[in-house]
């Protein structure tokens, strides 16, 4: 097939879960379609993420390009308090495989009937739109589900019914929170051997048998184990064959997998149009100037992703520990990162922080991380453990103080540890502590093994998006046929 000649122009529409850390791959895998392979692309947001977009980057941010659309159907819910929110993630979860089968299947028809655009060809669905493969598999489309979290947190999602089988999970009562319970070592789980329950991913914490994420999540790995279509993975072979092997081998996938990831890689080489965007924050670029002043690897970013909600206490354990440290550090503060306190509290802390600092601390609302972690005088990585923030910290060469907050970051985090030799956890969360890791990982003889690591790990990745030979190169391709119909 001549994929230059408009006669043959296919025709993907992309649905990621519509949350930033899902919307930001899906985002980079739709553009790579369209950039590399001549895929018309329709992506298909919420309407309350398509009014995100808006108010962050103005009616250009959403009105595409000839070949590039941005649609959006809704997701059930009333609209939120707060129009710049992320929203509950286990309302929105229910509510979008509820009654989201519905909307998806009216756009597809209605964007076949568009005379401006090829006839849809393929689907590209997120994991957690499970609808949106079922209503593609009916229409009899060529559908990828694309697993925009971790392999590692996929694998550690698949343990949650035998863990309820051996009666580990649900907790036995809430003081397992804190006495230590989630300190077992849970055996058996290969490429996992010596993780512990606090590393899995933590909708295990929970005293309650009906709670909804502990039910929905292994739900949701059934439907990939049962699938029928293929299983994008944002991560490379290098650094994810065990994973990866263990997935294939206990039938958690039954399909091809295609690990096409780090997929900023390969955008490097991609020319892409700037209107393209996926941050559903306004960026604020005042931090690359401030960062040019900085002398190379001093500086350590920080940024708890779009999910992550801090109490103030948190923040001031935080604020004072990078000060204590010595170190300049560039924090990314978003609106709604700190939780309900005490009124002013959190913005006394603040204003400590940058009197405290002495020039050497920035904050910001939000930012292009992808830029941050690529600036030379960034030397480190205060992070959540989100996967695209660790994979984007893994491309770029950058060690990480690790800090999940929920979900598979936990695992994520003990990979980074543990497995890649990339990242230093933060235990108890105190002043003393933050201090401690940032000084380790930014000045001590841990982080400079650690940076050596990255460094390995960033050849590798680029070798596997770069090298035509490289696994993620071929496995693009791969999926481009599967989509097709090669």
């Amino acid at each position: 097939m001549n994929e230059n000649n408009p006669m043959t122009k296919r025709h993907a529409v992309c649905i990621p879960y519509p949350a930033q850390g899902h919307v930001t791959p899906m985002l980079k895998l739709a553009k790579l379609l369209n950039a590399n392979h001549n895929f018309h692309i329709s992506f298909v947001n919420t309407h309350h993420n398509h009014r995100r977009l808006l108010r962050s980057h103005g009616p250009n941010g959403v009105s595409g390009l000839p070949s590039f659309r941005f649609h959006s159907i809704s997701d059930g819910l009333p609209a939120a308090d707060n129009p710049d929110a992320t929203q509950d993630i286990p309302a929105l979860c229910n509510s979008i495989n509820q009654k989201g089968s519905t909307a998806f299947r009216d756009l597809l028809s209605n964007l076949d009937f568009a005379g401006d655009a090829p006839p849809v060809s393929c689907v590209v669905a997120d994991a957690g739109m499970a609808f949106a493969v079922e209503v593609a598999e009916e229409l009899g489309l060529p559908v990828a589900r694309f697993w925009t979290a971790s392999a590692c947190g996929l694998l550690g999602y698949a343990q949650h019914e035998c863990l309820i089988q051996m009666g580990i999970i649900p907790l036995p009562d809430s003081s397992c929170l804190t006495n230590g319970y989630l300190d077992k070592v849970v055996e058996g789980i290969p490429s996992m051997e010596g993780i512990t329950l606090k590393h899995l991913p933590s909708f295990i914490r929970t005293t309650d048998i009906n709670d909804f994420m502990l039910n929905f999540i292994p739900h949701r790995v059934r439907t990939i184990s049962t699938s029928n279509c293929p299983l994008i993975l944002n991560t490379f072979e290098a650094l994810d064959d065990p994973t990866l092997q263990t997935l294939v081998a206990t039938n958690i996938t039954k399909t091809p997998v295609f690990p096409i990831g780090p997929l900023s890689l390969h955008l490097t080489k991609t020319p892409v149009h700037p209107k393209i965007r996926s941050n559903l924050l306004p960026e604020d670029p005042c931090c690359l100037p401030w960062l040019d002043t900085k002398p190379p690897g001093s500086v350590i970013y920080v940024n708890f992703g779009s999910v992550t909600v801090l109490t103030p206490n948190q923040v001031t354990e935080f604020a004072w520990g990078l000060v204590n440290s010595m170190q300049s550090f560039l924090w990314v503060i978003r609106p709604g990162l700190v939780g309900p306190g005490e009124p002013g509290s959190t913005a006394l802390t603040i204003q400590e922080l940058v009197d405290g600092a002495q020039g050497r601390g920035m904050l910001m609302s939000w930012c292009d991380q992808e830029k941050v972690l690529a600036h030379s005088s960034v030397g480190g990585f205060l992070t959540h453990c989100g996967w695209n923030s660790t994979i984007e910290a893994l491309s770029h060469g950058v060690p990480m103080v690790c800090w999940p907050f929920f979900a598979e970051q936990m695992t994520n985090c003990w990979f980074c540890c543990e497995k890649w030799g990339v990242g230093a956890e933060i235990g108890e969360l105190r002043i003393e502590e933050v201090e401690r890791v940032v000084r380790m990982v930014m000045e001590g003889d841990k982080g400079k093994e650690m940076k050596r690591k990255t460094g390995e790990w960033k050849k590798l990745a680029e070798d596997a998006t770069m090298n035509p030979n490289g696994s993620s190169y071929l496995n693009f391709n791969k999926l481009v046929n599967h989509l097709i119909g090669a």
